[in-house]
């Protein structure tokens, strides 16, 4: 995955888009029109392109994946209400609660989707399915460090100096990442100050912060850095690149979040975007995406669990991972994103 080189001042709510695929010729669409999806980059682009371009087809539909972030996809439909460019959106609750709020997204007709009955109930959004639960928290080298236990140890361990990179308050996995440290070393989650602090105490860890998740993997590969925060899909695709990289639940335990489709206001092709839906959740697809490089933890509850995802995270586990409050987050996170910008600028 390729990423923009940009300046430190400008990571806040940047993320990296890429335009869609080219739809098909007009004789090769299936007869029910093509239905456009956005997905994130990297592994889920790859993922969901491979394996549910197939079965969407085979309900009557073309696909076309565009790949883009969740602040992206939201930042496009605001910027055209009227016209979405996409059919459904692929959304976190941070940016679920922002779509709800600004009428992107519709309520779903779970009757429309033959798998709804195959997930668990917590998975059946009123606006859209859960397919997967992403489990964040620290991927270490450990050629190049020590097992970290948690987040404390990359402040105050000297084996990390130097070797750890963080990202802005615009990723969804920084900001997880950063709520936990608050509570660590502040008042609760929402003591930022805290945090900004430990930056200000600890300046080699200003020295590490990039633009995204995607430029760190790269930073990663390369040997640059040893240490930082992500899902448990990242370390998944690095490990599918045959590189050393291994993932630590923080011993204050791993943020959470659910990832769900959900149905564009204003869709364009509304059988399409149900059938991309049911596709996501059915068990074919979620027997595939569980395997490496993806390891998508499945919502399908007749989809069993890989010895290598089961390493992560099991189904009894999901309980007690951490699952941060975005109303809360997203009550201050703008404000988050100015400070931190302004700290790491100097």
């Amino acid at each position: 995955m390729k990423d923009l080189h940009i300046t430190r001042r400008n990571f806040g709510f940047l993320a990296a888009s890429a335009a869609a695929v080219a739809a098909l010729p007009f004789s090769a669409r299936a007869a029910g029109g093509t239905a456009v999806a956005a997905t994130f980059p990297g592994n889920w682009e790859d993922g969901y392109r491979t394996v549910l371009t197939p079965l969407v087809k085979e309900a009557g539909f073309d696909l076309t994946v565009a790949p883009a972030m969740a602040q992206d996809q939201l930042a496009k439909v605001m910027a055209s209400p009227g016209n979405p460019p996409y059919d459904t959106l692929l959304m976190s609750p941070g940016q679920m609660a922002v779509a709800i709020e600004k009428d992107l997204i519709q309520k779903i007709d779970p009757s429309k989707l033959k798998n709804w009955s195959m997930l668990d109930p917590a998975f059946q959004g009123e606006y859209g399915p859960t397919v997967t639960i992403e489990v964040n928290g620290i991927a270490y080298n450990p050629d190049l460090v020590p097992r970290p236990k948690g987040y404390r140890d990359l402040f105050e361990n000297p084996a990390y100096k130097g070797k750890v990179s963080w990202t802005g308050f615009g990723s969804n996995t920084a900001v997880m990442a950063y709520t936990q440290i608050a509570r660590i070393f502040g008042s609760g989650p929402t003591d930022m100050e805290a945090v900004f602090k430990l930056f200000r105490d600890n300046p080699e860890h200003l020295k590490g912060v990039v633009d995204s998740t995607n430029h760190q993997m790269t930073l990663f590969q390369q040997g640059e850095i040893a240490v930082f925060m992500c899902s448990t899909g990242n370390v998944a695709r690095l490990k599918s690149m045959g590189l050393k990289a291994e993932f630590v639940q923080p011993e204050t335990g791993s943020p959470a979040a659910p990832v769900n489709i959900h149905l564009t206001k204003g869709a364009k092709n509304i059988d399409g975007a149900y059938a991309y839906m049911d596709a996501a959740i059915s068990k074919a697809a979620q027997d595939q995406l569980k395997m490496p490089p993806q390891e998508m933890f499945p919502t399908n509850k007749d989809v069993g669990l890989t010895p290598g995802i089961e390493a992560y995270v099991t189904r009894e586990q999901l309980a007690s991972l951490v699952y941060p409050d975005w109303a809360i987050i997203n009550k201050n996170r703008a404000d988050w994103i100015r400070q931190f910008d302004a700290l790491v600028a100097g």
